[in-house]
Parts: C-alpha cells; structure tokens; sequence
C-alpha cells in the first residue's frame, strides 16, 4: 500500500512539472521579442486600402488585382529567411542606389527592381543577364557598359545603375508611365509594345502578359510595402540588424595591373578582398588601354574590426 502510495505521488510531481515547464515556454515565447509574431499566430495579410508605385495609382478596386497583390505580400511575409536577408542588404546598398535614382530624376521606387531583380547580389540568370540590374550583354554595351573578358561593368553596383536610369528614363519617355517602365525593364520594350498594340490598352494591370511579368510589379509593389512597413508584417529588425555600408577609398588606376594578388597587398588587403569590392574585374590581372582609366574600390580595413 506504501509503494502504491509512493508511485502515484510521484506521478502527481511529475505532471506538476510537466504543467509548470509548459507554462513558463509559453510564457517565454509569448515575451520574447525575437520571435516572430508568425510563428505564434499565423493570419492572412491584410490588402493596404491604397498604393502607389513611383506616384501611379494601383488600382486595388479590381479583384485581380488584389489578388495578385496578396500572392506576393504573402509569399514575401511569410517567407521569413529570404525577406530579412533581402530587407538587412539595403542598408548597404540602397545608400548607394538612391542618389543615383535622385542624380537621373528617376522616381526612388524604383530602387525596389533591384531587389526583385537580383536580390541585391551579383547572379547570373539562366538567360545571361548579369548583376545587380540583370543586364544582357548587348542592352548593357548600349547603355556604356564594358563587357569583355577583363572588365564587365555589370558587375559595378553604381555603373550598372547609372545604366538602369537611362534604360528606365528611355522607357518612360516611350509610355509616360513609371509602371510600363519597370514592366519593360523585366521583358523589353518591344515585348511591352506588342502587347500594348495587340491588346489595346497601356494599362499594365489591364494587361495578358507572361507569368514573369504578369507577376513583376506585384513582387516589387509588396517588396516596397513589407519595407516601408516593417512591424506591420512582423519583421522585428532594429537599426542594428542591417548591413551598414562599408567606408572604402577610390584609386584611379591609368597603367595595367599585370597581377592583382600583387595589387592587392600593395593596398593592404588581400585579393579576396580586392575582388569582392570590384566584383566587375574579371580577370587577375587589368589591362589599361591608352588615354583609359579605371576606378578601383578599396575597402579601409580599420573599420571593418
């Protein structure tokens, strides 16, 4: 009777336990500010009552609109590892973007193609189209950029963008519209043309274009909402949570480099280094024709400790 008596009340214990260690998990998850709120409760986004891209109305009375709209917001809400390594890059490179949108007079929205096209990172898509802008070889030697075996100035985050505004400003000056801009600058402008044309209307919500684009300015339009709109979705970032830029100095480079592992030590940084802040040098070393230049980023090295 003795040993039944000891077996129950150390069941008794052990589901106080139990109940004690569930309830202060809970309680522990509840307050702590670096879980997300999805995690605890899972709800469907809510549509803004209104947006806009670059000044233009989205017109969000048109069901399939919204729809496409919440497709994107959801993905990109819930999708929680890719959007915060997105959102915590534009603390380092949309200080360098931004300017450049204000020097060509392009509406700063528009940084957000970027984002779309590239996540911020120098990739190379299955079509050929390389760095930060998604540039094809020949629209980037249209647009002044050096591609070659050496130099491919894709690859060059503020040669690529001043490139991006003359694109988007030659777009723009086609359909009067931010909107059709962007769109072309995802599948061209001849593309865009022909189903203006064929279609009858220049609305590009209005528009029966391929899955890519149909869903382009969706994907830039929930970017830029979830940016601008941090707590809403749940993104729980602190200043401290995005890349900061990185000071660097600038050399003029006018003579050829035969070996940039050299170059590099002689600047105080090693190659890997040279080449993650010229990621355009594509060779080990740099040919310097005459009366040419190049600008060579060094990053200063007592402040990346």
């Amino acid at each position: 009777m003795q040993q039944k008596s000891t077996s129950y009340l150390i069941i008794i214990l052990l589901l106080l336990f139990i109940i004690v260690a569930v309830f202060f998990y809970s309680f522990k998850n509840k307050k702590d500010p670096g879980i997300p709120n999805q995690l605890n409760k899972i709800e469907a986004v809510r549509i803004p009552d209104r947006m806009d891209l670059a000044g233009e109305d989205v017109p969000l009375n048109k069901y399939y609109v919204r729809e496409k709209l919440d497709r994107e917001l959801t993905i990109n809400t819930y999708w929680h590892s890719s959007t915060i390594l997105l959102l915590k890059k534009t603390g380092r490179w949309f200080p360098v973007i931004e300017p450049i949108l204000r020097e060509h007079g392009v509406p700063d929205d528009l940084k957000y193609l970027c984002l779309i096209e590239s996540g911020l990172s120098n990739v190379v898509s299955p079509s050929g189209a390389a760095g930060y802008w998604q540039f094809l070889k020949g629209t980037a030697k249209d647009y002044g950029l050096e591609v070659d075996r050496q130099v491919d100035e894709r690859y060059d985050v503020i040669k690529s963008t001043h490139a991006a505004c003359r694109y988007l400003l030659d777009s723009y000056d086609k359909y009067h519209d931010w909107t059709l801009a962007a769109a072309a600058y995802n599948t061209g402008r001849k593309s865009i043309g022909n189903s203006i044309e064929q279609q009858k209307t220049n609305n590009y919500y209005d528009l029966y274009l391929n899955e890519e684009t149909s869903r382009y300015i969706y994907r830039v339009l929930a970017i830029k909402e979830i940016y601008e709109n941090l707590d809403k979705y749940g993104f729980n970032l602190t200043k401290d949570d995005f890349y900061p830029p990185i000071p660097v100095k600038v050399i003029t480079i006018n003579k050829s480099v035969n070996n940039l592992a050299d170059f590099a030590i002689i600047q105080g940084i090693n190659y890997r280094l040279l080449k993650e802040f010229n990621p355009w040098l594509r060779s080990d070393k740099l040919t310097v024709k005459k009366g040419k230049s190049y600008q060579i980023t060094v990053p200063i090295l007592k402040e990346l400790d």
